[in-house]
């Protein structure tokens, strides 16, 4: 079924019986606030928030003590269709055995980072014809309980004689259960005419659009948000690379043009991906100066547009941190709630009523997570979905011994240092 519309955050004590969470505590949580804190889960949702110790459990209590308790993020820019297949010998197989393994293992990688949700964009027509979709929707109904995947139907070409079967395809894709309407203008003669078929789709479907484009032709990219700027089921554009690289001025008129329609920007810190050319970077923050929502996606997965992808949403949070200069709270905002808005799920805060959708990281601030956050605890529906514990371990020395740093057995004889 197609994405759902933004909602409005869930009253107090709302309760959702779709979900399996049956009831969990999550004691001595620590919030970016700075308080330590007992939540209790209940129904999928955040049954009540209170001091340390000051909660009880229905069934099952996790033990948060040491960690940073955070709304989940979600990947809204993946490729579960080509992920993983860096490796592969010759071409990129897309049996829909092959897709469908990629796709799984994929979004499993990325749930262990901590994304509950994902959007991935799966491309339809020339070689996969519809296969690609398919197997990507037999994913995201195997991971149901675990994630929520959400899959974009993304053409070649829809313009001309050419882009006949394109139209027809995405249509199938849609009925077959595709969630969003997408693909990239920029490799269409027609760019506008791509546009312009895409919005009308989407808007006989009541679906999303979620278009890739570089950004570098300012004209072409406020004529998208003027036109786009009707579809009440939400648009998103990325990675916008190319519009750092245009004069600054015609930059911040297109920019603007994209906030007055409303339209999500998803940039790509991590790298680029197979939709368009290129790994520069959209200006993160003469979008966000302009009211552009910015969200943070991972783009390739260890694909041949990057061998070296983690699809890691902290990783993502720590580039816009470091290298663009945003605040940690900025930047991890890109890749959780401004992600899950253009998505368009319920927003998520540590408060009862909202979605139990949660990530714990070993740490006490969230610039220590961003920056060396490996130990992870992942909720989803009110469940713990995923963990990944990680020990350090330092050789016998003096000054480990007399900092007490945490090891995990003295059983072992290490030569060195152990990370």
């Amino acid at each position: 079924m197609p994405d759902s519309p933004p909602q409005q955050p869930p009253s107090p004590g709302a309760r959702d019986d779709a979900t399996d969470g049956s009831g969990l505590l999550l004691s001595g949580a620590r919030l970016t606030d700075g308080r330590t804190v007992d939540v209790r889960l209940g129904g999928g949702r955040i049954e009540a928030v209170g001091t340390a110790g000051s909660l009880t459990a229905h069934t099952t209590r996790v033990d948060l003590s040491g960690y940073l308790l955070l709304p989940a993020p979600a990947e809204p820019h993946a490729h579960g269709d080509t992920a993983l297949s860096a490796e592969a010998e010759g071409p990129v197989p897309y049996e829909a055995e092959d897709v469908q393994r990629r796709a799984t293992e994929a979004a499993l990688l990325q749930l262990g980072h901590g994304a509950t949700a994902l959007r991935s964009h799966v491309r339809i027509g020339d070689m996969e014809g519809l296969g690609s979709m398919e197997a990507a929707l037999k994913a995201r109904r195997s991971l149901v309980g675990l994630a929520d995947l959400r899959t974009v139907a993304m053409p070649r070409l829809l313009t001309g004689l050419a882009g006949a079967d394109g139209l027809a395809m995405l249509r199938d894709a849609l009925k077959m259960g595709a969630s969003v309407v997408g693909g990239c203008p920029d490799l269409d003669p027609d760019p506008t005419g791509y546009v312009e078929a895409v919005l009308e789709i989407a808007a006989e479907h009541g679906c999303p659009v979620d278009l890739h484009t570089d950004g570098a032709d300012p004209a072409r990219l406020g004529r998208l948000a003027a036109a786009a700027g009707g579809l009440r089921s939400g648009v998103a554009v990325g990675p916008l690379g190319g519009l750092a690289r245009v004069p600054a001025e015609a930059a911040r008129r297109a920019v603007d043009r994209l906030a007055a329609a409303g339209v999500t920007a998803v940039c790509l810190p991590q790298g680029g991906c197979a939709g368009v050319d290129g790994r520069d970077m959209a200006p993160v923050r003469l979008l966000r100066a302009a009211g552009v929502r910015v969200a943070a996606g991972s783009g390739a997965l260890r694909d041949l547009a990057n061998p070296v992808g983690r699809g890691d949403p902290l990783e993502a949070a720590y580039l816009l941190a470091s290298r663009y200069g945003l605040r940690p709270e900025d930047a991890y905002e890109a890749v959780s709630s401004a992600a899950r808005a253009a998505l368009g799920l319920p927003e998520v805060r540590l408060e009862a009523g909202f979605p139990a959708e949660l990530l714990a990281v070993r740490g006490e601030r969230l610039a220590g997570v961003l920056s060396l956050g490996y130990s992870r605890i992942v909720i989803h529906r009110g469940r713990v979905v995923a963990r990944t514990s990680a020990v350090r371990e330092y050789c016998d020395s003096a000054a480990a011994v007399a900092l007490d740093l945490p090891r995990q057995g003295r059983a072992a004889k290490y030569g060195g240092g152990a990370g």
